[in-house]
């Protein structure tokens, strides 16, 4: 019970230095909130809002339907522009495409001919680029068979169906991963902050002559800041990603705020080991960027994790983060249950269990060092 008090006494303790230090608040709220927003509405990796304009030398019902075409919110109003000023507008980035629609076009279409369409694309926006090409291609051709009644039909009709994410909006899968980051980073960061702080400010020697143990010194830093980040994750999910975003999830949030506190107690536990090496917050900073990057790019979130090197697999299977993103996905966008993601709770426990006993060591090393 004195272990228990103890433990409970000093996370308070943690909590009560974090909410006098306005500016680790202000980069909490701003990482779970505005981060997590900006990541799915401020960089969508889909066609939105595509600068485009349209060469109208045939002036046609055919050329007119074809800029019609163009729809929001994938493509702003085609603008009619002349071939005189196409290159210039190009070097000047007014535009991601150029669409040049020849003269005699539907005159050419209706007589059996094959004429050509010009588009000139801007290269150095390259998502857009990328995609855009295909979807102005699809376009045309869609429109062009529409208006030659065109009626050859395929041997095989494929019908498409887009799981968990019918409308393919990549805003849903940013979200998610920008949170499922935040959750990593801010951990890791909370936790090596408060070691730190308590070595600049002198207060690691008070501890020492208290009758506290290492162990409960570590446990009530590991509580305290993975009990901010879980509140702070569901305040996210819920008032920013289910209200703000509309962004539909499946799964439970109970489920998934489980999950979120195992894997805090491997990630708090990696923050109190950097803390322990770094002396300062600058040489903090450099441990963090050296272990964070590695372990948020690899984790299967922005690359498939079975596209992965054999090797990199390998090593990565023992990352909380790998587990965690899979553990995430699998709840909130396909409404997994305990049943299907018991694995991903099992190795986030035992990965946790592991992390926080080296850790455990390394620190009470450190401070029988000190003493």
């Amino acid at each position: 019970m004195r272990s228990l008090k103890n433990m409970s006494h000093l996370g308070i303790k943690e909590l009560v230095s974090l909410s006098r230090d306005p500016m680790l608040l202000l980069f909490i709220m701003l990482a779970f909130t505005v981060f997590v927003y900006t990541a799915a509405s401020a960089t969508p990796q889909t066609l939105y809002k595509t600068p485009i304009a349209v060469i109208d030398n045939d002036r046609s019902q055919l050329s007119n339907q074809l800029i019609n075409s163009f729809l929001m919110p994938y493509f702003l109003p085609p603008e009619a522009v002349s071939a005189d000023q196409a290159d210039q507008l190009m070097d000047e980035g007014r535009y991601t495409f150029i669409l040049d629609i020849p003269e005699g076009l539907q005159r050419d279409l209706l007589n059996g001919e094959r004429p050509q369409i010009q588009l000139i694309v801007d290269a150095t926006r390259m998502s857009q680029a990328f995609t855009g090409n295909g979807y102005i291609q699809s376009i045309i051709n869609r429109e062009v068979s529409t208006f030659t009644q065109s009626t050859a039909q395929l041997p095989i009709d494929i019908a498409v169906r887009a799981q968990f994410n019918p409308e393919l909006d990549s805003g849903w899968f940013s979200a998610v991963m920008e949170l499922i980051n935040q959750i990593t980073m801010l951990s890791i960061i909370l936790t090596g902050a408060a070691l730190i702080k308590e070595r600049e400010h002198g207060t690691v020697e008070h501890l020492m002559v208290m009758p506290v143990t290492p162990f409960q010194i570590m446990v009530s830093k590991v509580w305290s800041m993975a009990l901010v980040v879980l509140v702070a994750s569901a305040f996210s999910l819920v008032v920013v990603i289910k209200q703000a975003l509309a962004i539909p999830t499946s799964g439970s949030l109970g489920l998934f705020l489980f999950g979120t506190a195992l894997h805090l107690f491997a990630t708090t536990s990696i923050g109190i080991f950097l803390g322990t090496y770094a002396r300062s917050m600058p040489q903090f900073g450099l441990l963090f960027l050296l272990i964070i990057m590695p372990m948020q790019i690899l984790s299967g979130g922005m690359t498939p994790f079975d596209s992965m090197p054999t090797v990199v697999q390998a090593v990565m299977y023992f990352a909380p983060t790998s587990h965690f993103t899979e553990f995430g996905q699998s709840i909130l966008f396909r409404g997994a249950g305990v049943d299907i993601v018991w694995p991903q709770l099992l190795a986030l426990a035992g990965i946790g269990a592991l992390f926080f006993w080296v850790s455990w060591r390394h620190f009470r090393e450190r401070l029988a060092d000190m003493a």
